[in-house]
């Protein structure tokens, strides 16, 4: 029971710091909200989230086959390292811009959830993103190849997902005022968070021996 509630929270966290850098998604959220209405912002924000549920559920089931080859998974693990490095970078350069991005997408009558689901639809870069992060985890046994870690840390994503939107929606109003500020805070809190990652990484694979997270009893269990 404690690796689920651990997991859930794990895939919670990671969604919500994913959230909260300033993007088209949430912007276009808080831009509802202050703009239209809650109701519309909150029906947009489960559409984003029921995508990024999907395209989680995609990412693991490559998981699958991945772990199977450990030899490619040791490559990938590798992989995430200098993955975590360049989001780091990409966060600190985001820290130092100016925010000035606007959603032109809004001016339609399209019925927000429909907007929702399609912006994130669009924004595959989510796919590479939970597949590395699903890589860190399950190389460090902090998520387990079976179905009800898999189901419990996608509904942990999803909620992680819904809650960093209704940051951006029921404080449009006050983040407007304060949105150059927190860009630059949240970003740059991301960045750190990456070169931690790469950090905790780069120390597991150069201490511990290649295939060890196998001899547990994640082999065997993968999802069918």
């Amino acid at each position: 029971m404690i690796e689920i509630i651990k997991i859930f929270f794990t895939g919670f966290g990671i969604s919500l710091l994913g959230t909260l850098p300033l993007g088209s998604l949430n912007v276009a959220a808080m831009q509802i909200s202050v703009q239209e209405n809650y109701r519309n912002a909150i029906r947009f924000a489960l559409g984003v989230a029921l995508v990024e549920i999907i395209y989680v559920r995609i990412s693991l089931q490559g998981m699958r086959w991945v772990i199977e080859n450990q030899r490619l998974f040791r490559i990938l693990e590798w992989c995430t390292v200098g993955l975590f490095i360049v989001l780091a970078i990409t966060s600190f350069l985001a820290a130092r811009k100016k925010s000035d991005e606007k959603n032109i997408l809004l001016k339609n009558n399209v019925n927000r959830f429909w907007l929702g689901l399609t912006m994130s639809a669009i924004n595959p870069v989510q796919i590479p993103f939970w597949f590395i992060w699903s890589t860190y985890l399950i190389s460090n046994g902090l998520l387990k190849a079976n179905p009800l870690q898999y189901n419990t840390y996608t509904v942990g994503i999803g909620l992680g997902t819904l809650s960093g939107l209704a940051f951006f929606i029921f404080g449009g109003k006050w983040l407007v005022a304060k949105m150059k500020a927190s860009h630059r805070v949240v970003n740059f809190g991301v960045g750190i968070i990456f070169v931690i990652s790469a950090v905790i990484q780069f120390y597991r694979l150069v201490t511990k021996p290649a295939g060890e997270e196998f001899k547990t009893e994640q082999k065997g269990k993968l999802p069918e």
